[in-house]
């Protein structure tokens, strides 16, 4: 998979409305995944959305997710830069020069869903998340 870079939001609770409101308005496939099917499945947000995806037909891709208990967004800024796929190597090249003079949110490593991830917020304020698939 070529690696890829699209636009993430974050919600304070209402990811999977408005995932499925932007699958109304551009069409395609949406995918959303929630906090308890990730292990939380007694956790007060087990109905919250982890992670969601939607891939249009026009060739967009919009990921999103409800923020974890205790981050909120401000409305405005509630946004990441995400970039992911499976070259592992020029993934983790892009994480050190964009975490480079940064600041780092979550650390580049192993996740509870089998891939590589982390978060960090460039020297310029942008935050960025970096996903590289692994095979599980």
């Amino acid at each position: 998979m070529a690696s890829r870079l699209n636009p993430y939001l974050s919600f304070n609770g209402d990811a999977r409305q408005a995932m499925e409101f932007y699958k109304e308005v551009f069409g395609g496939t949406l995918d959303l995944n929630s906090y308890g099917e990730f292990g939380q499945a007694d956790a007060p947000n087990a109905d919250k959305i982890m992670h969601g995806m939607l891939e249009t037909t026009g060739g967009f891709t919009l990921m999103g997710a409800d923020n974890p208990p205790g981050m909120e967004s401000e409305q405005g800024r509630s946004y990441s830069v995400s970039l992911s796929g499976d070259d592992d190597a020029e993934l983790r090249g892009y994480w050190e020069k964009l975490s480079e003079g940064g600041s780092v949110s979550v650390p580049l490593e192993k996740q509870m869903w089998g891939d590589v991830f982390g978060m960090c917020t460039d020297r310029f304020g942008v935050p960025w998340m970096v996903n590289i698939s692994t095979e599980n």
